[in-house]
C-alpha cells in the first residue's frame, strides 16, 4: 500500500501505534546532495505493510515523527545508520527509540560481521529477494508498482528476521549484548559532526601538526560549503586534491592557481587561502595533537599475542566474531593494564572474554592445544612455577 495524503498516514500511525513493534526502512537518494533526500518510508506491522510517499504535495510527516518518538513502540531496522541520520534530522536532533538494529543483532549471534540484508533473509526466511528496483531512482515520480513491492519486502521480510533473531538470543542469553552495541548508534556525532574534526576522515601519513593544521582548516571549510550548497563534500573539493593543496600550503591566489588540479571559483579559491593562512598562523599550543606513534614496551607485544589467541578461542566457543568482542586496541589495553574504561571489561564482553583475558595475565589460565584446537585451561598447583 502506497501512502501519498495526510488523513491516510495519520491513520495508518494510529493503527501501528498500538503494535509491540514496527519493522522500519527508507529509500534515499543522495548521489547529488550533502544531505540524504527521503523519498520513501516503509514500515510493518502485523496486519499490514505501508510504503509513505515522501515527496508526495503537501505531505506531512508529522504522524510518522510521532510514532518514531514513541517509547512504547520498538522500532526495529536492518543496517541502520543512514536510516537514523534521516530521522535525525527530521526530528531536530532526536533518534526513533526504542530501537534494535538486525545487523548487530545478527552480528551477535554469529552470523557474521555486518552481515547483509539479503543473506539474512536467505538464510531465515528462505525467500528470495527481488533486485530489480535495487538502483531505482527513488526520487522520480510516478513509483512504479515493482518499486513500491520491493520496498515493501523489505519491512515484511524483517519482521520474520527479527522474530527469530529475538527467539535465538533469549535462547541463548544474549538479549542483554544488543545495549552495549547500540549505545555507538545513539552517538550525536555520528549525525551531526562538528566541522572542525572532519579532517579526521582523511588518511594523514604525515607527523608534521603544521600539515595537519592545513588539512583541518580546509576540511573544515569544505565540510560547512558542503552543508550550505548541500553538495557531496567530492563536488565541492575531492580529497587527493585537498590533501595536495594542504602539501603546498599556497598563500595567494596565484599560488593556488598554479596548482593544475585545482579548479574553484574566486569566492571559493578565497576561502582556500584565507584558511592556509589563518592555519599557518597559528600558535603552536593550537596545532593539532597527532596520535603518537605507538611504542609497546619489551614484552607487551608477546602478551598481546597470547591475549589475541585467547580472543580467536573465545570467538570460536562463542561463535561470533573476534572484532565484536575486542580490537587491538582493547588487546593492547589489558596487556599495559589500562583497566579504566577497557571496553572489553565491562558488560558482556567481561563475562564472555575480559575475566579470561585477566586470568590469563595473573597466570592462572594456560593456552593448550588439543588435537586441531585452542584450549584454555585453569593452571594446576604449582605447574610452571619456580
Amino acid at each position: 500500500m502506497l501512502i501519498q495524503d495526510n488523513a491516510a498516514l495519520a491513520d495508518v500511525c494510529a493503527r501501528l501505534a498500538h503494535e509491540d513493534y514496527v519493522t522500519v526502512d527508507t529509500e534515499f537518494m543522495r548521489d547529488k546532495t550533502y544531505y540524504a533526500k527521503l523519498c520513501l518510508v516503509q514500515l510493518g506491522g502485523r496486519e499490514e505493510a505501508v510504503a509513505i510517499d515522501a515527496l508526495a504535495p503537501g505531505i506531512d510527516l508529522g504522524p510518522l515523527l510521532a510514532l518514531m518518538a514513541n517509547d512504547a513502540v520498538l522500532k526495529v531496522m536492518h543496517a541502520a545508520r543512514q536510516d537514523l541520520e534521516i530521522f535525525w534530522h527530521l526530528m531536530d536532533g532526536q533518534l526513533p527509540r526504542p530501537l534494535v538494529d538486525t545487523q548487530i543483532a545478527a552480528m551477535v549471534l554469529g552470523y557474521g560481521e555486518e552481515v547483509g540484508y539479503e543473506a539474512l533473509v536467505s538464510r531465515l526466511t528462505r525467500a528470495k529477494v527481488d533486485k530489480t528496483s535495487r538502483f531505482s531512482d527513488w526520487s522520480h515520480r510516478p513509483l512504479k508498482a515493482s518499486q513500491v513491492a520491493y520496498a515493501l519486502a523489505d519491512v515484511i521480510h524483517l519482521r520474520e528476521i527479527w522474530e527469530k533473531l529475538d527467539r535465538e538470543m533469549v535462547a541463548m542469553g544474549r538479549r542483554h549484548w544488543l545495549d552495549d552495541e547500540h549505545a555507538a548508534l545513539f552517538d550525536p556525532n555520528l549525525y551531526d559532526a562538528d566541522p572542525e574534526n572532519a579532517w579526521r576522515r582523511l588518511k594523514v601519513r604525515s607527523r608534521d601538526p603544521r600539515f595537519a593544521a592545513v588539512v583541518r582548516a580546509l576540511a573544515a571549510w569544505r565540510e560547512r560549503a558542503a552543508r550550505a550548497k548541500d553538495l557531496p563534500r567530492q563536488r565541492i573539493l575531492r580529497d587527493d586534491v585537498l590533501l595536495e593543496i594542504a602539501a603546498n600550503k599556497p598563500g595567494t591566489l596565484d599560488a593556488l592557481k598554479d596548482l593544475p588540479r585545482v579548479s574553484l571559483d574566486r569566492g571559493s579559491a578565497q576561502a582556500v587561502v584565507d584558511a592556509i593562512n589563518e592555519a599557518m598562523e597559528l600558535p603552536a599550543t593550537q596545532l593539532p595533537v597527532l596520535e603518537p606513534v605507538k611504542d609497546l614496551p619489551k614484552g607487551i607485544p608477546a602478551i598481546v599475542d597470547l591475549l589475541r589467541v585467547l580472543l580467536k578461542q573465545v570467538a570460536d566457543e562463542h561463535d561470533i566474531s573476534p572484532r565484536l568482542i575486542a580490537n587491538g586496541d582493547d588487546l593492547e589495553a589489558v596487556a599495559l593494564d589500562e583497566q579504566d574504561g577497557a571496553r572489553v571489561l565491562s558488560g558482556w564482553r567481561r563475562e564472555v572474554f575480559g575475566e579470561k583475558a585477566l586470568a590469563l595475565k595473573r597466570g592462572e589460565l594456560v593456552l593448550g592445544i588439543k588435537g586441531r584446537r585452542v584450549v584454555v585451561e585453569p593452571r594446576q598447583a604449582g605447574a610452571g612455577r619456580s
